[in-house]
């Protein structure tokens, strides 16, 4: 008979009110749940997911390592930030108590082509104290297994191609800012635009630094190469700011966004191999207007060529159920940091 998994609970925000409830339903536990907002600070986690009360209150996270040894949950879920280098300290927490642990956190996902030096740290931590640090999330399926199953039905492909949408207002202010929605187009070109003008030996030198702040696509594509037995030979990225025909109101980032100013961006990554396959990705994360919705497309071309269209996708949703439905795959899976393509295409689970 399979034990009750234990859950602790990482950022109490949006996403957790999903998460956490997701886990409930699954007949897991959160037995812990921390944040740093003092407004979240001192709930009982069943006023965050709109239900009953669970008896278990948030924490500060500053208690995180003193808590994760008293209540030495199977795993963490980590729903925060979305690079790498601002999720590491919780990541690493987690490690030397021994917790597994599974992020949201967009780079989280395929960390290694981005963020190599603090994801080979992590693995050693995890690794030295028997535990698997791992990412997931909407990509996992959307834009990963998906898209490998789909590859199975191919006999010869060409290029992969794929575009998604997303309105950053779901996701809390971390995406947003990272999205660039509320600056000026002097300013996009200036933060976010003007880092991937430079030459592959430039980036590079920014990876290997640990400087390098990716789009979600660049770590979707490294997965899918990953996952297909695709070698890389180069892959670069393109950021171009959306603007939307009118001044929006923006609540996440609490301000109107004048009409002309970013509302968010897309992001453009192709990617080349050795075996003459192209991935050629786009994400489009914005602050969306009254009349755009989600999207998800994707391509296989070759023979034959498939062309897959999911119209409003529930990103939100679908992002803390692959969270969840990964939980057993995490645990289970050997030490270190290991990403989703080594545990298998992601499955509904019944219970956890």
């Amino acid at each position: 008979m399979t034990k009750t998994l234990k859950v602790a609970q990482i950022g109490c925000g949006k996403m957790s009110k999903y998460t956490m409830r997701y886990v409930y339903e699954k007949q897991g536990e959160i037995v812990c749940a921390f944040d740093t907002d003092p407004k979240r600070i001192g709930k009982d986690i069943g006023e965050i997911i709109e239900g009953e009360n669970k008896g278990v209150v948030v924490e500060d996270v500053a208690n995180l390592e003193k808590s994760l040894k008293k209540h030495k949950p199977d795993v963490a879920i980590i729903t925060t930030m979305s690079l790498m280098k601002d999720i590491y300290d919780t990541m690493l927490t987690c490690a030397k108590c021994g917790v597994n642990a599974i992020s949201t956190c967009e780079e989280a996902f395929f960390p290694m082509n981005s963020s190599p030096k603090i994801t080979k740290e992590l693995d050693k931590v995890a690794k030295e104290n028997n535990c698997t640090l791992s990412g997931s999330g909407y990509q996992d399926a959307s834009w990963g297994s998906l898209i490998s199953v789909l590859a199975g039905s191919t006999q010869k492909i060409t290029k992969i191609k794929g575009r998604s949408s997303y309105n950053v207002e779901d996701y809390g202010i971390a995406l947003a800012e990272v999205h660039g929605a509320g600056l000026t187009l002097k300013e996009f070109d200036e933060k976010i635009a003007s880092v991937d003008r430079i030459s592959d030996e430039e980036r590079a030198k920014i990876i290997k630094a640990g400087d390098y702040s990716p789009s979600y696509m660049w770590t979707v594509n490294g997965w899918l190469c990953e996952k297909l037995g695709l070698h890389v030979v180069s892959q670069t990225q393109k950021c171009v700011p959306q603007t939307y025909r009118e001044d929006l109101h923006s609540t996440t980032l609490n301000m109107t966004i004048k009409k002309g100013d970013a509302t968010g961006m897309s992001a453009v990554v192709t990617t080349t191999t050795k075996e003459g396959i192209t991935l050629e990705t786009e994400c489009i994360g914005k602050v969306y207007g009254p009349d755009e919705y989600d999207e998800n497309q994707w391509t296989i071309e070759g023979e034959p060529m498939t062309t897959i269209t999911v119209s409003r996708p529930a990103t939100v949703e679908m992002t803390c159920a692959s969270i969840v439905n990964r939980l057993r795959d995490v645990v289970n899976a050997p030490s270190g940091y290991v990403t989703t393509d080594k545990m298998g295409d992601i499955n509904f689970k019944i219970k956890l």
